[in-house]
């Protein structure tokens, strides 16, 4: 499962997950992506379990990114513990999630293969995701030509 080498402090605070992704909401990587709409915390265990869905389906065909990593420490206080006496102990790795955010890119497959694939990962995910795909810019169909000719005609009429 992923998690941190080292950590400059071994407890953090919980935060907040208000307002929207500002980076890593394109696919820089892959063809396809898996978009969160929510906000959400992914564990490492969720992330894992999403990774090996997509692979196990697409079998070792095409390639994976996953865009998120767990770098924030969740710490419990064991069952049945009085009140105070301090923070409990990291437990787990999360990721937070902003809505738009993308978490994991496909490309070498088809577009089916890439949709149920990670349809199948967003099962596993905590919170409602889409799938998306690159925007290719195309070459546009005027020329500079034809621009400096209707400009002309505007002027003329």
């Amino acid at each position: 499962m992923l998690m941190p080498k080292r950590t400059k402090y071994r407890k953090m605070m919980r935060g907040r997950m208000t307002g929207k992704a500002h980076r890593g909401v394109e696919i820089s990587f892959g063809e396809f992506g898996l978009q969160a709409t929510e906000p959400a915390w992914v564990s490492s265990r969720q992330i894992e379990a999403a990774r090996r869905a997509v692979t196990n389906y697409l079998k070792r065909g095409g390639k994976v990114w996953i865009r998120i990593f767990p770098d924030k420490p969740v710490t419990h206080k064991p069952a049945e513990t009085r009140m105070g006496s301090g923070k409990g102990n990291p437990e787990y790795w999360v990721a937070v999630v902003k809505p738009g955010r993308v978490m994991f890119e496909v490309a070498g497959v088809s577009r089916a293969q890439a949709e149920e694939a990670l349809r199948r990962a967003a099962m596993k995910m905590p919170m409602d995701c889409r799938f998306i795909e690159r925007q290719h810019i195309g070459v546009s169909d005027t020329t500079e030509d034809d621009e400096a000719g209707a400009l002309a005609e505007e002027v003329v009429a």
